[in-house]
C-alpha cells in the first residue's frame, strides 16, 4: 500500500528561498535615502543685490541726465541777468584801455593774449591781455578777492581747470563777487554756487558765431610763466609784430 507523500518542507523552503531571495539567509536591500534639495539662498541674495544696485545706478544716471537737460540753455537770452554789448574785432594797442565795462568784454586789446587753456591765475592779470583771449572765444571768470572765500575760488576753479577756452583770475574792485564774460556778453552774480555761471561757461566757450576769431589758439605758455598784471605796461612794438605773425610772445 502506497504511503502518503508528505511535502518536503525543507525543499519547499529552500525553493522559496532560491526563487524569491527573501529567506532569512538572503541579502536585504538598503533603505532608500531621501535627500531634500537645498535652495541656493546665498546666490539668490547676491543676484537680488546686483539687480537692486544696477537699478539704483540706472536711476541715478537718469536723474542726472534729466537735471542736466533741465539746466541746459541754448541761447544767452535764456540766462537771467546777462548783459550783451556790440563789439567788432578789437584793434591791437600797447597802451592802457579805459573800458566801458568792468571787467571788460570787448574792444581794443593787447596784441598778446592771456593763456586760456583752462588756466587758473592767482593774480589780477592785465585786462588788455584778457580781452584778447575773449576775442579768441574764451570765457573769463573773475572774482573780487575781498568778497569770496577760498572755498568759492575752489568752486570756480572746478569750472575752469582742464577746460580749453576758459580762464579764472581775481579782479580787484569789481562790483560783484563773481563775474563771467565772453566777447560781448557778461553775467554778474553774488555766489560762486550760482548755476548760471556753469550755464554761461558751457554755452559761450568757443561758441560758434559769438566771437571774432574762430580757430585762434588759446595757448600761451609764456604768459602762464610770467603773466602781465593789471596796470603793467603793454607789449612792445616787436611783440605786436610777432603776435600778428602768429607767435605767442609774452609782453
Amino acid at each position: 500500500m502506497a504511503k502518503d507523500r508528505t511535502p518536503d518542507s525543507s525543499r519547499r523552503s529552500g525553493g522559496a528561498t532560491r526563487s524569491g531571495g527573501r529567506g532569512t539567509g538572503g541579502r536585504n536591500r538598503p533603505p532608500t535615502q531621501v535627500v531634500a534639495q537645498q535652495r541656493p539662498w546665498g546666490l539668490i541674495a547676491a543676484a537680488i543685490a546686483v539687480v537692486l544696485f544696477a537699478g539704483a545706478v540706472i536711476t541715478y544716471a537718469v536723474v542726472e541726465v534729466q537735471q542736466a537737460d533741465a539746466s541746459r540753455v541754448d541761447s544767452i537770452d535764456e540766462i537771467a541777468g546777462t548783459a550783451s554789448y556790440e563789439y567788432e574785432a578789437g584793434q591791437h594797442v600797447t597802451t592802457p584801455v579805459d573800458y566801458e565795462q568792468s571787467p571788460p568784454v570787448g574792444g581794443p586789446h593787447d596784441p598778446v593774449w592771456a593763456d586760456c587753456t583752462g588756466t587758473v591765475y592767482d593774480v589780477d592779470i592785465r585786462h588788455e591781455n584778457a580781452v584778447h583771449s575773449l576775442e579768441h572765444g574764451a570765457v573769463w571768470i573773475t572774482y573780487d578777492p575781498d568778497q569770496v572765500s577760498d572755498a568759492d575760488v575752489a568752486t570756480l576753479a572746478e569750472l575752469v581747470e582742464g577746460e580749453s577756452g576758459r580762464m579764472l583770475s581775481p579782479y580787484v574792485g569789481q562790483d560783484s563777487p563773481v563775474s563771467v564774460q565772453s566777447w560781448g556778453d557778461q553775467l554778474k552774480v553774488d555766489s560762486a554756487d550760482d548755476e548760471r555761471i556753469r550755464q554761461f561757461a558751457d554755452l559761450m566757450t568757443y561758441a560758434p558765431g559769438e566771437f571774432p576769431e574762430p580757430g585762434a589758439t588759446c595757448e600761451n605758455p609764456q604768459f602762464i610763466a610770467d603773466p602781465a598784471l593789471a596796470g603793467d605796461a603793454g607789449a612792445s612794438a616787436d611783440t605786436e609784430a610777432d603776435s600778428d605773425a602768429g607767435t605767442t610772445s609774452a609782453p
